[in-house]
C-alpha cells in the first residue's frame, strides 16, 4: 500500500485548537506546516484552486503522519502574468506575499514555533522569492516547492512540471477526479522561451493564444497522479520531516 493511502491518524489544523492546546503541541513538536497555494487559471479543465488543493492534501497527510501542526492555508500567491483576463483569478504582488508571510511567521515564532515548513505547488520565481526570503529571530524556515522534487524516470510522464499540464492534472485526478474536466483539456506545449518567461514571471508569461495552461494535460491519468503524489510525499517526508527529527537525536 502506498504511503499516501496509509492511515496515520488525523491532521492537526491550528485553527481548531485553543492557545493552550497549541502550546502543548508545540512543546512536543515545535514545527508548523504552512500550505501556500494560488488562485489562478490552470486551463479550462482545472479549478482555480488547483495548486491550493494539492498542497492542502500534502499538508494534511504530513501533519497526520508526523503529528505536526498545520497552519490555515494561504490561498493566494504571485500568479504568472497573463495577457488574457481569467475571471476569478487573483494575485498578490511579491512584496505583499512576502510581508504577509513575514507577519504571520513572526507571530507564530513568538508563540513557540521553532521550525516552519512551507509547502507550495507554484514554481514561478517571484512566488518562490517571496517565500524563501523570510526573516525570523531564531526559527528556521524551509520552503518546499513540491515540483522541485526530482521525479523518477520511467513514470510514464514527460516529467516536466509546467502550468496546468500533465503533472498538475494527474495529481488533481488522483486527489479528486470530480474536479477535473479532462474532456475540456487543451494541449499547449510551450517553446523554451515561453517556459523561461513563465518561470521568471515576465509579462505575458501565459500567452494569449494558450488555453491558460502550458503543457500536455491530455497525457494525464489517475495512475500517474498516484505515482507522482506518492513519490513527492515520500521525498518530503524523508528529507524534511524525518531528517529534522533525526537532527534532534
Amino acid at each position: 500500500m502506498s504511503n499516501s493511502t496509509v492511515s496515520h491518524g488525523k491532521p492537526l489544523p491550528l485553527k481548531y485548537f485553543t492557545p493552550e492546546e497549541v502550546r502543548g503541541h508545540l512543546g512536543r513538536d515545535p514545527r508548523l506546516i504552512i500550505p501556500v497555494g494560488t488562485t489562478e487559471q490552470h486551463g479550462p479543465h482545472l479549478p482555480l484552486g488547483c495548486d491550493t488543493i494539492i498542497v492542502e492534501r500534502l499538508a494534511d497527510d504530513l501533519s497526520a503522519a508526523f503529528s505536526v501542526l498545520r497552519a490555515p492555508t494561504i490561498e493566494y500567491g504571485v500568479n504568472a502574468p497573463t495577457l488574457a483576463q481569467y475571471p476569478g483569478a487573483a494575485s498578490l504582488r511579491r512584496k505583499t506575499l512576502h510581508r504577509l508571510l513575514n507577519d504571520l511567521v513572526g507571530a507564530w515564532e513568538a508563540g513557540g514555533v521553532e521550525q516552519f515548513i512551507i509547502l507550495t505547488a507554484h514554481g514561478q520565481d517571484p512566488h518562490q522569492e517571496a517565500l524563501s526570503t523570510l526573516r525570523t529571530k531564531r526559527a528556521t524556515v524551509r520552503t518546499v516547492d513540491i515540483f522541485a522534487v526530482p521525479l523518477p524516470r520511467g513514470d510514464g510522464s514527460t516529467g516536466t512540471p509546467i502550468h496546468g499540464g500533465e503533472l498538475d492534472t494527474s495529481l488533481l485526478l488522483y486527489i479528486d477526479e470530480k474536479l477535473v474536466k479532462l474532456d475540456q483539456a487543451r494541449d499547449y506545449f510551450p517553446a523554451r522561451s515561453v517556459a523561461r518567461r513563465y518561470h521568471r514571471g515576465d509579462p505575458g508569461a501565459i500567452p494569449k493564444e494558450s488555453p491558460g495552461s502550458l503543457g500536455q494535460p491530455s497525457l494525464a491519468s489517475v495512475v500517474k497522479g498516484e505515482l507522482v503524489y506518492d513519490f513527492i510525499y515520500d521525498r518530503i517526508a524523508e528529507r524534511v520531516f524525518r531528517a529534522s527529527e533525526q537532527a534532534k537525536e
